[in-house]
């Protein structure tokens, strides 16, 4: 079940806590072009490169010196949240998807609060963006539509991801929720055509698949497939897991910092509001 109670939490930030994340990739973005919508803001020498036209003359005329007027050029960020609804997110106790989506609802929270348009989305073998109208009743909206989502579905994550790309027509901050448990070339190949926008992926893991929480012989079932394994889970095995699953994680992370993308691990143990504090000082 999805709870929203912690978005009241939210405001307990000041408002530099609550713009950490948005600021980095909202409001102001300097500019040295003439036109509408600009403020001055100051001036700096001319170096070569910079726009001819920006260098004020009447300042050379005092002091035979090139100085450009630089504006500021108010620009409306837009924030993008995806979050991933497939089979193998429907984990534990809470589910990852609940989880996942209560992060997602906390940025889309924060980008209403700062006047920043949004879109919310999920994924699982499709694409599903939230269609409700633009008004104050809109969290309500995405809350409702992401309580309706039934988690089930492999997840197409290249597909889905590289469908959405048509939805960005500017910069933007895209923020990707999941378990991320993909493969790691087709991820980074997505992830690589989203690069000159600012990215932050949020990975939501239960703290029992950080670790095989049984052995002998064991009864597993395949989260998006549904089908059963009979195994033994040895030691060894045990051993084997986590660290393939903290290679997995190093790798997610060297990816994201080789396109310049914040990367957070999270599990779903943790109250949510201290996982979303952590993620906003971390981001």
């Amino acid at each position: 079940m999805i709870k929203t109670e912690f978005l009241k939490e939210l405001d307990r930030f000041n408002l530099v806590m609550k713009k950490r994340v948005l600021s980095n990739y909202s409001g102001n973005r300097e500019s040295t072009h003439v036109g509408s919508g600009l403020t001055f803001k100051d001036y700096r020498e001319y170096v070569q490169g910079d726009d001819f036209r920006a260098i004020d003359w009447k300042v050379y005329a005092k002091t035979e010196k090139l100085y450009i007027r630089r504006f500021e050029e108010e620009r409306n960020l837009s924030v993008h949240i995806i979050v991933d609804a497939s089979r193998s997110m429907d984990y534990g106790d809470p589910n990852k998807y609940d989880y996942a989506a209560m992060i997602g609802l906390g940025f889309a929270y924060m980008a209403m609060k700062n006047n920043e348009s949004y879109e919310f989305s999920i994924f699982n073998n499709t694409l599903n963006t939230y269609r409700g109208k633009a008004s104050g009743n809109r969290l309500v909206g995405i809350v409702d539509f992401l309580s309706r989502v039934k988690i089930e579905g492999f997840s197409n994550f290249q597909k889905s991801i590289q469908s959405y790309k048509k939805l960005i027509k500017s910069r933007s901050l895209v923020i990707i929720v999941s378990d991320f448990l993909y493969n790691l070339a087709e991820i980074e190949e997505t992830l690589y055509h989203f690069k000159k926008n600012e990215i932050i992926l949020v990975q939501v893991l239960d703290s029992q698949e950080k670790h095989l929480p049984f052995e002998g012989t064991s009864e597993l079932t395949d989260a998006e497939s549904g089908g059963l394994l009979k195994t033994f889970v040895s030691k060894r095995m045990q051993k084997d897991y986590t660290e393939r699953l903290y290679s997995h994680i190093y790798t997610l992370k060297e990816i994201a910092d080789s396109i310049g993308a914040e990367f957070i691990s999270v599990t779903t143990n943790v109250p949510i509001f201290e996982t979303f504090y952590h993620i906003l000082t971390k981001t």
